[in-house]
């Protein structure tokens, strides 16, 4: 079956809005849209061509994203503000033979060509019926590549079939218990598999979505969620530092819509979820593990464990197997350390153009994470780093996260990251940057930092180099911006 049958297949006839708010379109008429331009894109590029999205969360990205799996084509959505080498990477890298994207784009990465197509300019209603592709469609074909950030710095485009689609959605939807009344407030990318999660499950269950473009204006994200009676959105960790470190109301505000939250993207200091917990006990929050090879979700840990299994990130996902295995690739005992790795129909095809890379990435037809972990007695699966982020200082091994956790304990601190930096003497010593509220930034000290970390921190795991800043710059994906 093809992801996009998929998705509308309980829901092509539906005659309300699944987007909702400045730009709005119902189920029956978004997916009659696609039809049109799917079969206009068959007609023009024919089958299993790579074709290119540069746009923001919008109407015409819905249309274009759709349209692209049910011709049979690749999806290859982009950053609309990726830098213009990276472009040229990919661009060259997967030769496509079409780009959707907006006018300001063209024109900020100097794109003239005859490829592009814009929102003015969308064939709508131009194509006739699709052809033959719907009848067996195979659907381990690939439906889209997602570019993440390589170790070498190119970026590495993760193939995601049909099926990967399919199986992530399905289980998502089953584990949240997903249905027709549910709205989530979107403000995750959709060039971000996290975000495009949102879309496909929503499409599936018939549930609508709201835009909100703009996190950085936290008054108007929690009215989003008031206006339009969300029930639920999703963010990653230095979404929710934000919205309960930097905003007042936040965590005294009442949304009486908001069912639950989900958080995934990287791993959530205790101490904020703690602290949104008691702020709004009647909102279920739900800690989430995933990773794009694996089409975005890997493991989810139940809202009532949470309290047990405090610092978990669960187990695996319906259809999803985990484990965390030593170097030999033996199932790690309780206390030990290992790689978590993981298995199912989520995990994606391979890298693209990159043999080695998918080799190394996917073993016996084991997803290796790169991410360490140790287990309980419930084999419920507590991570500690990534095994790249390990800083070595005098020999001995330190997990970065366990310093920001206690950095981040002190209410007034946004946020926190270790790192590694060179030293003659040592080899690398730790320096911490630290965002402060601003109107803490001259009572929350390096020196007070330091006593603090002392009173919970053995003392080759304290910081010897401070960077306190008053402001925390994040990306469209919620990753922090480092300022140059």
């Amino acid at each position: 079956m093809n992801a996009f049958d998929y998705f509308f297949e309980n829901t092509s006839t539906l005659d309300k809005s699944f987007l909702v708010g400045k730009e709005e379109i119902t189920f029956t008429n978004l997916y009659n849209s696609c039809l049109n331009l799917a079969a206009w894109l068959e007609k023009k590029v024919g089958l299993n061509k790579h074709i290119i999205i540069l746009s923001g969360n919008n109407l015409f990205f819905l249309k274009a994203y759709l349209s692209i799996i049910k011709s049979g084509n690749i999806c290859i959505p982009l950053d609309p503000n990726i830098e213009k080498e990276n472009f040229k990477y990919i661009y060259e890298l997967t030769k496509p033979e079409l780009v959707f994207l907006t006018h300001d784009v063209e024109k900020r990465l100097e794109l003239k060509s005859d490829k592009s197509i814009f929102p003015d300019s969308l064939p709508e209603g131009q194509g006739k019926e699709l052809n033959t592709i719907d009848q067996d469609f195979d659907r381990e074909r690939c439906a889209e590549i997602i570019f993440t950030s390589g170790s070498t710095g190119k970026p590495k485009g993760v193939m995601i079939s049909h099926k990967n689609l399919i199986a992530n959605t399905s289980s998502i939807v089953e584990y949240l218990k997903l249905t027709g009344n549910d709205r989530i407030l979107v403000f995750l990318p959709f060039y971000y598999c996290y975000g495009l999660s949102l879309l496909h499950t929503h499409l599936r269950v018939g549930g609508s979505i709201v835009f909100n473009n703009s996190f950085i204006f936290l008054g108007g994200v929690i009215k989003s969620l008031l206006d339009y009676k969300c029930t639920g959105f999703a963010g990653v960790p230095t979404h929710f530092q934000i919205l309960l470190r930097k905003s007042d109301s936040f965590k005294k505000i009442k949304f009486p819509d908001l069912k639950y939250v989900t958080q995934a993207g990287g791993k959530l200091a205790t101490i904020f979820i703690d602290e949104f917990r008691e702020s709004h006990p009647e909102i279920r929050f739900i800690v989430m593990y995933g990773q794009t090879e694996a089409t975005a979700r890997l493991s989810w840990l139940p809202p009532e464990l949470y309290e047990k299994k405090k610092g978990s990130m669960g187990k695996g996902i319906p259809g999803a197997e985990l484990k965390v295995v030593n170097e030999k690739g033996k199932k790690i005992k309780p206390g030990e350390t290992g790689e978590v790795i993981a298995r199912g129909d989520n995990v994606m095809i391979g890298y693209f153009e990159d043999e080695e890379g998918t080799n190394n990435t996917i073993r016996n037809g084991w997803l290796y994470t790169g991410d360490l972990g140790t287990v309980d007695e419930e084999d419920y699966i507590y991570l500690t780093a990534r095994s790249k982020e390990i800083i070595k200082v005098r020999g001995k091994r330190i997990s970065p996260k366990e310093i920001e956790a206690v950095i981040l304990a002190i209410p007034e601190v946004i946020d926190c990251t270790i790192e590694g930096i060179e030293d003659e003497i040592e080899g690398e010593m730790l320096k911490a940057k630290v965002v402060i509220r601003k109107d803490a930034i001259n009572t929350i000290t390096i020196d007070y930092i330091i006593k603090h970390c002392s009173q919970h921190l053995e003392l080759f795991k304290i910081p010897k180099v401070f960077e306190l800043e008053d402001d925390l710059t994040i990306s469209p994906t919620g990753k922090k911006i480092k300022k140059i």
